[in-house]
């Protein structure tokens, strides 16, 4: 039902400069893979094959990883290392990618915006892979919101409790509670201060997205920072119809920046790597 993946990937990255000056934040390896990959296997494993990724200058890098190296693969041929390359593997084999380039960063809204032509007119995910999303307990982020889908058909956001006094870092929303961990979205404000946050359920880089949210964006109007926001349109979906907010099951780390990012390498290390499903 839900096929398409969309990863807005044409930011600058600038809360990791310098590592960023010349390499996409995407790129970033949290132990040995890089953070684009662990979204994309996200994808795949919530049924999500079309992978669809809005790039900019400087991130050639995204589009030859997700590419055969055959200098490179003829090269560890019959060793121990092509164990190495089993995940990227199944991505290339499983997954289609295609790229569309975002000339203007003018926010989230307008990157979505710019994978229109690449999504169509059918539901899809967002995935903003600096958020690192992992549950050991089941389920993946992007499958729980694909099920909740099945049930509601209407736009999904992931949410989690945050400190009240960071709520300036996030969208925030509020709502009405429906059902477990479920809130029907009544106001959503994007990066309040504390004092002004209608909560502390802020969103994370996990959406479903309904396709009337392409026109939506198009009638915003540019908010915070002069830039199209994502919430903006989701409000003005809220307000017409449905959207629901999620607070999943799992873990997230905030990669783009160095707290966040180390966070996740050690957990990552201790959970997968030296259990030997880094791969």
């Amino acid at each position: 039902m839900i096929k398409k993946c969309l990863f807005p990937a044409a930011g600058y990255g600038t809360r990791f400069l310098p590592a960023t000056k010349a390499m996409p934040k995407e790129m970033l390896p949290v132990v040995n893979k890089p953070l684009i990959q662990y979204g994309v296997e996200e994808a795949l494993d919530a049924g999500l094959t079309e992978i669809s990724i809005v790039t900019g200058r400087g991130k050639r890098a995204l589009e030859d990883h997700f590419d055969i190296s055959y200098e490179l693969e003829n090269q560890i041929k019959g060793t121990d290392k092509e164990k190495y390359l089993v995940g990227i593997r199944k991505l290339l084999d499983e997954c289609s990618f295609s790229y569309t380039r975002q000339t203007e960063m003018k926010g989230l809204g307008h990157a979505i915006l710019t994978g229109r032509p690449l999504i169509g007119d059918e539901p899809f995910a967002v995935v903003l892979a600096d958020d690192l999303c992992v549950n050991l307990d089941g389920d993946g982020v992007l499958t729980q919101m694909v099920k909740l889908y099945k049930q509601y058909r209407c736009s999904i956001i992931a949410i989690q409790e945050v400190d009240p006094m960071e709520t300036n870092k996030y969208g925030v929303i509020a709502g009405d509670l429906i059902g477990d961990d479920l809130y029907r979205v009544r106001n959503m404000v994007e990066k309040p201060a504390p004092e002004d946050a209608p909560s502390n359920l802020a969103i994370i880089g996990r959406y479903i997205l309904t396709p009337d949210i392409f026109d939506l964006i198009k009638q915003t109007e540019p908010g915070k920072g002069g830039e199209i926001q994502i919430t903006d349109a989701l409000m003005k979906q809220a307000q017409n119809g449905c959207v629901i907010a999620y607070k999943f099951k799992g873990k997230r780390f905030d990669c783009g920046g160095a707290e966040g990012y180390i966070e996740a390498t050690n957990f990552c290390f201790e959970n997968f790597y030296k259990t030997g499903k880094a791969y």
